[in-house]
């Protein structure tokens, strides 16, 4: 394939807090392997309504969106799908002719991983986070018939997050007592690679009473969690493999096209060998 931009040559991009290299790779890689006239780029801002201007004045046709912009960017959009409006945070924007559209697509990845992974809708959960990406994961867990609570620092986001679906809520981690049988989530950034790369989100006396763990950071792919959850022999859910399914859902958002699994398996490691 010519990869020659031009004028016609359709842009995509991101906006994080802490830009990383998959979604450029996987993207970018599924561009050339199907033959299409469009190029991805990763950003971060401090101006995230200048940001968003561009996007709508620029005509870039795709944004995804992470922390911590998922939530502080609705008001600057024209729609939000029903998968936003619900859970008040955006995860993929486009643009169609100058009017911004949000969608949610980490919704619909932990959606499709719980029942790829057959987990009990009869067993419970402990979530810790409450930001956009824990709105994503909890309204999945709920919709899947899981109960359970919400554990958040934040005495405001915490609580309002969980009362979204009528769950109790708590500032820090209880007894180990509250793990028997439940699954483990973590929507926080501990374990992230950065400045909390070596925190444990769950302990290993809770771990070992789990159903199973389920750790939503992406980079990377082994977190301390993770690791401990292996060694402890619990079932996990990582969350390289939410990073591959929500980003298959904005690529077909952007350019119409669905992947087949073996184009989505070898974007996904070539976006891995870094």
């Amino acid at each position: 394939m010519n990869m020659d931009i031009s004028r016609d040559t359709q842009l995509c991009m991101s906006l994080s807090g802490r830009p990383g290299n998959f979604g450029t790779r996987f993207h970018n890689h599924l561009y050339r392997a199907l033959g299409l006239d469009y190029v991805y780029k990763a950003f971060t801002t401090t101006d995230l309504p200048a940001a968003i201007g561009g996007v709508r004045a620029l005509g870039i046709r795709g944004c995804a969106v992470s922390m911590p912009f998922k939530e502080a960017c609705i008001p600057l959009l024209d729609e939000l799908q029903p998968s936003a409006a619900r859970l008040q945070s955006v995860n993929t924007i486009v643009n169609e002719g100058g009017r911004l559209i949000a969608h949610n697509t980490d919704y619909v990845a932990v959606a499709a991983l719980l029942e790829t992974h057959a987990v009990d809708p009869a067993s419970r959960f402990v979530l810790r986070g409450s930001g956009g990406m824990g709105r994503a994961v909890l309204a999945a867990l709920v919709d899947h018939g899981l109960g359970g609570c919400v554990v958040a620092r934040n005495a405001q986001a915490g609580p309002a997050v969980a009362a979204l679906h009528g769950l109790a809520w708590q500032g820090e981690l209880g007894d180990a007592h509250q793990a028997e049988g439940a699954w483990l989530v973590n929507v926080t950034p501990l374990g992230m690679a950065g400045a909390q790369a070596d925190a444990q989100a769950f302990p290993d006396d809770w771990i070992a009473r789990a159903a199973g763990v389920f750790d939503v950071v992406a980079l990377p792919a082994e977190t301390p969690l993770l690791r401990a959850a292996r060694r402890l022999g619990r079932p996990v859910i990582g969350g390289d493999e939410v990073i591959v399914l929500q980003a298959v859902e904005q690529f077909v958002l952007y350019t119409g096209v669905r992947p087949d699994a073996a184009q989505i398996a070898a974007a996904a490691a070539h976006a891995r060998a870094v």
